[in-house]
């Protein structure tokens, strides 16, 4: 008989989401040094009127990848300020350059973990979207404590949207799209709709790798209820 899903309900201490893995070019420095500073958000509380230079709709993106996503939801988006969060350093200074290269001015950057982010910067009730696609499946069962989705992320989440917000999260991995499934069934937080792909996100990266493998994208539209 299947077990059921692990419910993590507080974080584990030294339980990462993440691998951070990758190797320092010039390139990637350079591009560090001359864009970050602009897109970079202030240290201490994430205020949007001091951090944006405005006051609107802010949007989170986890795990931003090289920030196709990100750059297409912002420009798609002006009125709203898209912060995008990843470890992976090259992927953040190639998403710079891209974004700056597109002339997409609404579009910022954190280099880090996003739960310190979420739990000690981001006020409660002040996002209108969170968006994970395609997060590290971690495929081993004995690694599902280092996926992103548990009980304790998803009332953190849940606690920092505005009423009516919105967590989006996309996988072309079966296992993960079930853990999905089964932490937001016993978490209960969400009212979660399945199937409704965004318009705007391009199909490449991730999820243009997972079509061509023959793989099924699973989408979870999951608003605060």
């Amino acid at each position: 008989m299947a077990s059921g899903p692990l419910l993590d309900h507080a974080p584990r201490e030294s339980v990462r989401t993440f691998t951070a893995r990758w190797r320092s070019r010039p390139l990637v420095e350079e591009q560090m040094a001359t864009l970050l500073p602009g897109r970079a958000i202030p240290d201490g509380p994430l205020v949007p009127q001091e951090a944006f230079g405005r006051s609107g709709p802010v949007v989170v993106e986890i795990g931003s990848g090289h920030g196709a996503a990100a750059i297409a939801y912002a420009a798609e988006h002006p009125e709203a300020d898209v912060v995008a969060v990843d470890v992976h350093v090259p992927g953040i200074a190639r998403m710079l350059a891209a974004a700056d290269e597109a002339e997409v001015a609404n579009l910022w950057a954190y280099v880090g973990d996003a739960l310190p982010l979420l739990r000690e910067r981001v006020a409660p009730g002040s996002l209108d979207a969170v968006h994970l696609f395609f997060p590290d499946p971690w495929h081993k069962q004995r690694h599902a404590k280092r996926r992103f989705v548990q009980q304790h992320t998803l009332t953190l989440v849940a606690s920092r949207l505005r009423p009516g917000g919105r967590l989006l999260v996309a996988t072309d991995i079966d296992r993960y799209a079930e853990h999905t499934r089964r932490q937001l069934a016993a978490h209960g937080g969400f009212d979660v709709v399945e199937g409704v792909r965004p318009a705007w996100r391009p199909d490449d990266g991730f999820e243009a790798k997972g079509l061509r493998a023959g793989r099924t994208i699973s989408e979870f539209r999951c608003t605060v209820s």
